[in-house]
């Protein structure tokens, strides 16, 4: 899909209108049976023209209850085919969905609800209670008709810079940051997608494959509204399933397959099936594969991952991938920069000589540096423009240049540890700790995580000195998965003496996460992966 297609629609919804008015019979969504989906046990197909009409059947009703530009929508729908209709839906009305991750306690739900304000919640009826406890009174399940709507509505028609989507997105603060991105956003990202060079190029009958869910850039963004303007097919799994990934695959006939760092160490584990040499996967798209596993992994299953870098908030704006250039396996490389600027600086903002670490700035080349970026955070004005300082986007990663000018990944400047391609403020986990009684205070680090890539590391001086440890710790864990979603538990806990500060009392980022790290498996240092995921296995058998 060239550059100036994409510019032909004003939003997805219209994207895919003229998709499915063009090739009507072509399939939009399919997932096989062997992907043991518990809502669709035999799977589901779903072509373009059948798409078009249920959205057009809520398009319909969703006007009818004076929904418009100026309202939000919050969907809690997983990556269910009901997600698709009703945002498409919306957005054909210049209305803006919160997608909610559906891990997220009643505390986070309710912090979301404050800052992006939506007017209604379509939610699974199984969270309906979820979403009430959080104080949003009007939820309704996919099939009801909606309540009218109550926000200020200004036309029931996109325009291409509306709010398309609203997602929640990590930083240094205590709390997640809202980002705005734009119907242009989705397009731009989704444009530069499915144009990649060499063995990343994209034909007109791809199938793509995602585990990933639909609150994050990378699904929505790219594979969704990708395929929608190739005219390709989605698998939209609910989550990644080890045990049967390979069969299901194959079962899809997916040619594409999105992954995260996560993925290929898990899969890599496995026993060799049938399965694994018997698919049609030309390349695996994603970021964050170890640099360990990278030749192993492709020589295996037998064919390339294409390594990518953006943020949420840098969309199509700032990108980079491997395709068609140097992909440097094994070393972390992100790629060649192509219609971007940028510096790598070092502490002081200044630039950094090839081959030296500093932190990656970045903007478009246009006339406009901002276009394809978020469009702001919402309700924080003072964070956009620090974000922006000196009129380039810090993105809060460190990376290097090489002799080819390919970009490598060395390390984030950020206080996040990013876990399963999960994004967690430690502020925030830090915020939770601190409000138990057994804790005096607490210091949150990411460590390295041979299956997760990172994990959540917790120092913690205690109010008296545990009798049993172990006890303890679960008792902690327990109580922290109350109010935070499981990701964002502690998987390790040290019990310490003192936290390292500052003289004026600040944490020692630096010395704490190197502690971390030195902990990690040590004598005292309790491992509660084992526990997180049991407490993980409970709460999905409620």
């Amino acid at each position: 899909m060239s550059d100036a297609l994409q510019r032909e629609f004003v939003s997805p919804y219209h994207a895919l209108q003229a998709q499915a008015r063009a090739r009507p019979d072509r399939l939009f969504l399919s997932a096989p049976a062997s992907a043991e989906l518990p809502y669709a046990p035999d799977g589901f197909a779903h072509r373009y023209g059948e798409a078009l009409a249920n959205i057009e059947t809520l398009r319909a009703a969703y006007a009818a209850a004076g929904y418009g530009h100026g309202a939000c929508v919050a969907l809690l729908l997983e990556n269910r085919p009901e997600f698709f209709w009703h945002w498409l839906a919306l957005n054909a009305l210049g209305v803006s969905i919160l997608p909610i991750n559906p891990d997220l306690r009643a505390d986070d739900l309710a912090y979301q609800f404050s800052i992006a304000e939506p007017d209604l919640a379509v939610a699974l009826p199984g969270t309906h209670a979820l979403i009430k406890a959080s104080g949003m009174a009007r939820v309704i399940a996919p099939a009801d008709a909606p309540p009218a709507c109550r926000a200020r509505i200004t036309r029931q028609v996109a325009e291409r810079d509306d709010p398309c989507a609203l997602l929640f997105t990590s930083g240094t603060t205590a709390k997640p940051k809202c980002c705005v991105l734009s119907n242009d956003y989705f397009l731009r990202i989704a444009g530069w997608y499915v144009s990649q060079p060499g063995e990343a190029a994209m034909g007109e009958h791809e199938t793509v494959l995602t585990p990933l869910p639909m609150f994050h850039m990378n699904a929505l963004g790219c594979t969704v509204v990708g395929m929608i303007l190739r005219g390709g097919t989605v698998v939209p799994l609910d989550r990644f399933h080890a045990r049967r990934w390979w069969r299901t695959v194959r079962d899809s006939g997916a040619t594409v397959i999105h992954y995260l760092g996560v993925m290929p160490a898990i899969l890599l584990q496995l026993e060799p099936e049938r399965e694994e040499a018997t698919h049609s996967v030309r390349f695996g798209f994603g970021a964050g594969v170890d640099p360990r596993h990278h030749e192993t992994f492709e020589r295996r299953f037998g064919f390339p991952l294409i390594e990518a870098w953006a943020m949420t908030e840098t969309g199509a704006g700032a990108v980079t991938s491997t395709a068609g250039g140097p992909r440097h396996i094994g070393k972390r490389c992100i790629g060649r920069a192509v219609a971007m600027d940028y510096r790598i600086v070092d502490d002081a903002g200044v630039d950094v000589k090839r081959h030296e670490a500093g932190e990656l700035l970045v903007r478009q080349t246009s006339d406009d540096p901002r276009r394809g970026f978020f469009s702001k955070y919402l309700k924080d004005e003072a964070a956009t423009a620090e974000a922006w300082a000196g009129g380039w986007f810090h993105t809060g990663d460190v990376v290097y240049e090489g002799e080819d000018r390919s970009l490598f990944f060395v390390d984030r400047k950020k206080n996040i540890v990013r876990r399963s391609g999960e994004n967690i403020a430690v502020i925030e986990v830090e915020g939770v700790l601190m409000n138990l009684d057994a804790v005096a205070s607490v210091a949150v680090a990411p460590v390295a995580d041979e299956i997760r890539g990172e994990e959540v590391f917790a120092l913690i001086v205690p109010r008296e000195t545990p009798g049993d440890a172990q006890s303890l710790a679960e008792a902690i864990a327990r109580a922290c998965a109350e109010r935070l979603a499981y990701h964002k538990v502690p998987g390790h806990i040290a019990f310490v003496d003192a936290i390292p500060v500052t003289a004026t009392q600040k944490l020692q980022r630096g010395a704490i996460k190197a502690l971390a790290a030195q902990a990690v498996g040590a004598a005292g240092t309790i491992d509660l992966r084992a526990f997180k995921a049991r407490l993980r296995q409970r709460e999905k058998a409620l």
